[in-house]
């Protein structure tokens, strides 16, 4: 069994270069998250706030995890501020929204630099302040980002780097145990909980209520 390391030094160049396409090159079956999709397309912008931390010969994993600390850092959570239908290029030049928009504007950035990203949907545990009780129903819906590392694609992780720019928390697999994956793809539209058509008159209201919390020893 192989032990995962804590750190990848390949540089984000080499990944790009492994992904960039060439006629009778073999397949990678990752390269379905280096190109732009509806709410993370490639663009110039996206590339140019992300640049300054992708410098030469830097490793991917670093470059990756300085960029989610600078949108943690440039970009206000502000709820309501946006919603599914905002262009992740409004959001990134408002420097606000919420943690979908804030995924979304990270596999932008990612892609526009030709580097494989996914978009990541699932719950975060939410602590309670302290003396009191976990509110039952209380936890909301979250979303991150992913990068993949060729070089750690045979460890436990599979290659991929989770990125969650709305917390500033990073880790390989997983940014933390208080995080629940529930599906991956090119963005928000892959993962949509509910899809359909609804017939029929009158009014209808779905509420959900989700409840995260750590299973005892």
């Amino acid at each position: 069994m192989s032990v995962e390391p804590c750190t990848s030094v390949q540089s984000w160049e080499s990944v790009r270069e492994r992904f960039r396409y060439r006629a009778g090159q073999a397949g990678d079956v990752h390269s379905q998250f280096v190109f732009g999709s509806h709410h993370a397309p490639v663009h110039e912008a996206f590339r140019a706030y992300a640049q300054s931390s992708f410098t030469p010969g830097r490793p991917l994993m670093q470059a990756a995890q300085e960029l989610t600390a600078r949108m943690y850092r440039d970009f206000r959570y502000e709820t309501a501020s946006t919603d599914i239908n905002t262009p992740a290029l409004e959001a990134l030049q408002n420097k606000r929204g919420v943690c979908q928009d804030f995924a979304h504007i990270l596999l932008a950035c990612l892609r526009s630099l030709g580097l494989p990203a996914r978009y990541v949907s699932g719950y975060l545990l939410t602590e309670p302040p302290a003396g009191q009780p976990r509110l039952q129903g209380s936890d909301a819906s979250h979303a991150w980002a992913s990068v993949y590392l060729p070089e750690l694609a045979g460890h436990a992780c599979q290659g991929w780097l989770d990125l969650d720019p709305t917390n500033d928390r990073t880790g390989l697999a997983s940014p933390g145990e208080d995080y629940v994956r529930l599906a991956v793809g090119r963005d928000f539209a892959d993962v949509s909980p509910l899809r359909g058509v609804l017939q029929g008159g009158g009014s209808h209201t779905l509420e959900v209520a989700v409840t995260v919390a750590p299973l005892d020893a």
